[in-house]
């Protein structure tokens, strides 16, 4: 292992440096969930790989900071490395803040590279560093001085969506931003989220893997729109349309000697969860400031007709690729090598036979038997095992299409598999189908309806420590604020739901050392009957692939469940069928039978 000598590397510059304290989040200069390669700054220094987690380091101990889908993978990645495990949310485990203030020394110096921690972040460290009458530098990017083979900045090209795709013109989107701002009383809007920048402005780009997004900023004032970014991504007809909506290009990193020449006379809408500490402090004391969610968060959000209609044709190319691997895999497994990694290429090549495939929409998870445990698992060559009859293989995995984003799980049992496996994959099937068929008063958000999808699992004493639903981008993020489903409140992802939001239904049960069950549709929000006690609201749901009927119990589920499965199961028969071979199709015929 070498995160040891990392770690002792580390500390030697922090000793250099006179720092006491130093973190190191899973962020690039964005605040984005998912990073490209040069941002991967906490897997070098813990060898922890998962898409989220903080590692907070002193001269005497190293740990990392991660939630409930990232346990048992933490767990095994930290062994030998000396990095202790801190588990989020559970009982008696400190928060980051809470561990800081706590090894802090009086008058002590917190460190950090400012440009990956958020403004929001940041300030909470302010609030710990008061009370210890210590200080923050946020100057050094330490990891980087260490890291001598570090890749670096992508320089691949973005590309730009027609109005045929996206529904609506960069024009109307910026008119629409500049009148939340007037609302707001903003004079200015600085934009950092690379999603936000990419819907604003109709572009995608390729510089962080599975996440069609480019490196960038806005600022958008009530005259003009400036592009901080490396305009060699960008061809010469995006350069002309973006200036023809008024968008001036500049380098990318300008954006910091940018926000120095805003004055008094400013007021400047920010987001603090999306803007980075650094640049929020080079923005002058007194620069007035809204601080509120970007307006393009919640606009993104609400897909218009056009989105819809994209997105349902995305689904019913999934849902052949998907099918066909599912067929495929009934019929071969036993008779042919499979692992987990080849099954997984496997999914991937039917989904590139569908026209307007452009990647995954994700890092695939493609789990057999006890992997499937591991909620966000991802296969390697250490770990690949291959395919055996006798349980259960979990796939989670999505397309990223020009009609939009995809995410599906599926589980499926390879042969015949044991009662108790059976039993719990028919509770995920009851807990998928009960959120699904939810009728709700407009108003609702996912905490309202989590206990849905939970009781199934709480009857039985049994819970899964991950949010049940997302919201899902087009061609972007494949989590997608600002709505989830999940039992605890958070701010980020409360809003309540909107007509037009896509929002994911994946409850799972996850048996360390033995197996793991996830389901996953995506579902459409709808508006349903208006009436005297309000504006009711309903679930459509979007993906078109079986439930696997060999894992299912029937005794187990209600005459109302069945019917819902059975309607279900009509629906992907009906919207699949005609895009199958022969073979195929008298498979999916017999996979979506009444029950």
């Amino acid at each position: 292992m070498k995160i040891p000598e990392r770690l002792h590397e580390l500390r030697t510059l922090m000793a250099e440096k006179g720092i006491d304290i130093y973190v190191v989040p899973t962020a690039d200069f964005h605040q984005s969930e998912y990073v490209g390669e040069h941002f991967k700054a906490r897997k070098y220094i813990t060898g922890f790989t998962g898409s989220a987690g903080t590692a907070v380091i002193t001269q005497e101990e190293s740990g990392l900071w991660t939630d409930g889908r990232y346990f048992l993978q933490a767990g095994e990645q930290l062994k030998e490395t000396t990095v202790k495990l801190f588990k989020m949310g559970e009982p008696g485990v400190p928060s980051v803040e809470d561990y800081v203030a706590s090894k802090l020394p009086k008058k002590g110096t917190l460190g950090f590279d400012g440009r990956v921690i958020s403004m929001g972040e940041g300030q909470a460290f302010e609030n710990v560093i008061r009370q210890k009458d210590a200080m923050i530098q946020y100057s050094y990017d330490l990891i980087d001085d260490i890291w001598t083979d570090r890749p670096p900045l992508s320089e691949e090209p973005a590309f730009a969506l027609g109005t045929e795709y996206t529904g609506e013109s960069t024009q109307s989107k910026l008119s629409r931003v500049r009148s939340a701002m007037k609302d707001a009383g903003a004079t200015a809007h600085i934009i950092t989220s690379l999603d936000d920048v990419a819907w604003l402005l109709n572009i995608r780009g390729n510089d962080i893997e599975f996440f069609p997004l480019v490196l960038s900023y806005a600022i958008v004032t009530m005259e003009k729109a400036d592009l901080f970014i490396d305009e060699r991504k960008l061809s010469e007809s995006m350069k002309a349309d973006l200036e023809k909506d008024g968008v001036i290009l500049h380098p990318y990193n300008d954006i910091y000697e940018s926000v120095k020449n805003f004055t008094a006379e400013d007021v400047l809408l920010i987001d603090p969860d999306r803007m980075n500490y650094a640049l929020y402090n080079n923005i002058g004391a007194d620069v007035k400031k809204v601080e509120m969610q970007n307006p393009t968060v919640l606009m993104k959000a609400i897909k218009n007709p056009v989105e819809i209609e994209n997105i349902k044709k995305a689904h019913v190319k999934d849902g052949v690729a998907h099918t066909k691997f599912m067929y495929w895999l009934k019929h071969q497994i036993g008779k042919e090598t499979i692992t987990e990694m080849s099954a997984s290429d496997k999914l991937e090549a039917f989904r590139a036979e569908q026209e307007g495939f452009i990647r995954p929409s994700f890092e695939p998870i493609c789990a057999f038997g006890e992997h499937g445990a591991i909620v966000h698992y991802c296969s390697t060559p250490e770990t690949n095992v291959e395919l055996k009859e006798g349980t259960l293989f979990l796939t989670d995995t999505g397309g990223g299409y020009y009609e939009g984003s995809t995410d599906i799980t599926r589980t499926v049992a390879l042969g015949e598999i044991p009662q108790y496996m059976k039993d719990h994959f028919t509770a995920t099937v009851e807990s998928n189908l009960q959120l699904a068929h939810a009728r709700f008063l407009y108003g609702c958000n996912g905490v309202n309806l989590d206990i849905l999808a939970r009781t199934p699992f709480w009857r039985q004493n049994l819970n899964y420590n991950h949010g049940t639903g997302h919201g899902v981008g087009y061609l972007m993020n494949i989590h997608e604020a600002p709505t989830g489903i999940r039992w605890q409140y958070r701010p980020s992802d409360s809003h309540q739901f909107e007509e037009g939001m896509i929002i994911t239904d994946e409850p799972g049960i996850y048996i360390a050392g033995s197996h793991g069950i996830r389901i996953e549709n995506e579902l459409l929000v709808c508006k349903g009957e208006k009436n005297e006690y309000g504006q009711f609201m309903y679930f459509e749901p979007i993906t078109y692939v079986p439930f696997d009927l060999d894992a299912i119990n029937p005794d187990l589920l209600t005459a109302e469940e069945k019917v819902w499965l059975n309607e279900y199961h009509k629906t992907v028969y009906d919207t699949i069928s005609p895009y199958l071979s022969e073979e195929e199709n008298e498979w999916l015929k017999e996979y979506t039978r009444e029950i």
